[in-house]
């Protein structure tokens, strides 16, 4: 019995070092990546382009007032401060 239960404690030590051996597929400091096929190189301009399109389909959110909460109803709010141009600050 001893026995079984020294292996299971050896196996259970042991089995964590099998997940940290290296992959074939990963490559190793200081190789280089392989070449691109053009496939894969239009599907990453696809996805590029796909992204960029979905990032402007995202509406502005207007200015927001974080204290709106916590002020008081009838505090007056603050106007937006002019510069030397005569545009307001943001």
């Amino acid at each position: 019995m001893r026995v079984f239960l020294a292996a299971a404690v050896i196996v259970a030590l042991v089995q964590p070092a099998f997940a940290q051996s290296p992959q074939k597929s990963i490559p190793k400091y200081g190789e280089t990546d392989k070449d691109k096929t053009p496939q894969e190189r239009a599907a990453e301009r696809e996805a590029e382009r796909a992204y960029t399109n979905s990032l402007k389909n995202i509406p502005d959110k207007g200015p927001t007032d974080p204290w709106g909460a916590v002020r008081a109803p009838d505090a007056p709010k603050t106007p937006a401060k002019k510069t030397k141009t005569g545009a307001t600050a943001q």
